[in-house]
Formats: C-alpha cells, sequence, structure tokens
C-alpha cells in the first residue's frame, strides 16, 4: 500500500446484504476501517467512539465503512444493537484485509492464529490512498481519523 496510489478496489457484502465497491462512493472521501471482531469490547469501543462522532465525519463528507471477517448477519446484530449509523462490510475470506496488509500473525495467551489487525485506511474521492493509520488504537481512532479527513 503506497499513499497517493489507487487504492485496493474490493467487492463485499454489507451488514444489509448489499454488494458494494469502492467505484461505488467515487466522489466523497472514504473511510475504510478494520478491526478484529463484531461485538468485541475494543471494537465495540472503537464503533462507538466512531457513532458518536459520526455527525462530524458527515460535515466532512466521508463515508465510513466498517471490515471484518465476521458475517453479514453478525455485522447485522452488532449494528442494530448498538446503533451504528454506517455500514459495516463482511470480508470472510480476508481478501480485502490481505490486499491492505492487515490480515497478520498474531499471538494471544501463548496461541498464534491469522487475524485482523486494526488499522484504517483513508481514501480521498478519487480513490487514492491518501492515508495508512496501521495499529490504531479503538479509544483514539475517531478523532484520529477526523484529524487526517
Amino acid at each position: 500500500m503506497e499513499e497517493g496510489k489507487p487504492a485496493p478496489d474490493f467487492e463485499l457484502e454489507t451488514d444489509t446484504g448489499e454488494t458494494v465497491s469502492l467505484s461505488d462512493f467515487r466522489g466523497k472521501p472514504i473511510v475504510l476501517y478494520f478491526y478484529p471482531k463484531d461485538d468485541t469490547p475494543g471494537c465495540t469501543a472503537q464503533a462507538c467512539a466512531i457513532r458518536d462522532a459520526f455527525r462530524e465525519f458527515q460535515d466532512r463528507g466521508a463515508v465510513v465503512l466498517g471490515v471484518s471477517p465476521d458475517t453479514p448477519e453478525s455485522h447485522r446484530a452488532f449494528r442494530e444493537k448498538y446503533k451504528l449509523p454506517f455500514s459495516l462490510l463482511a470480508d470472510p475470506d480476508h481478501v480485502l484485509s490481505e490486499a491492505y496488509g492487515v490480515w497478520k500473525e498474531k499471538t494471544y495467551m501463548g496461541k498464534t492464529y491469522m487475524g485482523v489487525e486494526r488499522s484504517t485506511a483513508i481514501i480521498d474521492a478519487e480513490g487514492n490512498l491518501k492515508r495508512f493509520l496501521p495499529r490504531v488504537k479503538a479509544d483514539e481512532h475517531a478523532d484520529q481519523v477526523l484529524g487526517e479527513l
């Protein structure tokens, strides 16, 4: 991933069952944030912080899309439970996560596994990667991204 270059395109299913691609949002900046799993403490804090600042994202004309390996059904329940005003994209085969280099080997309690590293891509209105923020902190994420828009 190189800033200033075209962002990887995608075609993924949303929490509502609709299929969307990067080109569907041309003309608007996109906040594409990757998170490990629906309804876990860090991911919930991150999503709710974005929800709480959502008016500011809208004021900047940005489209917010959350991406994780969870299913559309899991995303739907997560979105409804926390009243999230943005779409969640299902990446169960981690194709988009791999394209952005966020599908990584992780270790938890002595066990190694593959999973998503919490990161964010900010894509400009022309579809180019404006900024890539690796290893973001859930509780600082919304403010950090707003500062980049």
